[in-house]
């Protein structure tokens, strides 16, 4: 297993936090106990099974599988406000290296709001929108490793882009997951 993120992702609970826990803007680091997606990975996993870690997506080669944690720096109110909500391209080159590595990957997505995934669909075998899942970075090694399932449903519909706003009723509705939308096992 291989577990990757972007280079203020890494394994971060203050990242997992977002905006508005403990200080208004957020930060990064151990503001406060919890354990990270990567420390969840580690705890559930055998002992015999080789857990690395790589923030940029290198070392993958070999490995069985990849997680790949990607997302936001926190932010809260008007200081998240951007034009475009692509992800960030140290995001997007980690994923491609993990798939230039040739290892099925799930990736992870930590934000509070939909980004624009730009190719990761298409590079990943599995996508979990994890949100700000905040201390409990053994929750969402939970769903990974399938000790709980998710059962989320979409409140809203997530864009294919960020410069394309998308409505359910709106004319030409073609989101990338619509309105109600939400996988389980």
């Amino acid at each position: 297993m291989c577990g990757h993120g972007s280079l203020h992702l890494r394994d971060d609970v203050g990242m997992q936090c977002g905006g508005w826990t403990i200080q208004w803007q957020g930060q990064s680091g151990p503001i406060t106990r919890g354990t990270t997606v990567l420390e969840g990975i580690r705890r559930t996993v055998s002992p015999r099974t080789k857990v690395t870690y790589s923030a940029d997506g290198s070392g993958a080669e070999g490995a069985d599988a990849a997680v790949v944690v990607i997302g936001e720096m926190p932010y809260a109110e008007m200081m998240g406000d951007r034009l475009e909500l692509k992800l960030a391209p140290e995001d997007a080159a980690a994923v491609a290296a993990v798939e230039k590595a040739g290892v099925p990957m799930a990736v992870v997505l930590l934000s509070g709001r939909p980004l624009d995934l730009g190719d990761v669909l298409g590079q990943a075998e599995a996508l979990v929108a994890a949100w700000l899942p905040g201390t409990e970075g053994d929750g969402i090694s939970d769903v990974l490793f399938g000790d709980a399932g998710p059962t989320g449903k979409l409140s809203f519909s997530w864009p294919r882009s960020s410069t394309t706003p998308v409505n359910v009723g709106d004319p030409n509705y073609d989101p990338l997951f619509p309105f109600g939308f939400g996988l389980t096992y």
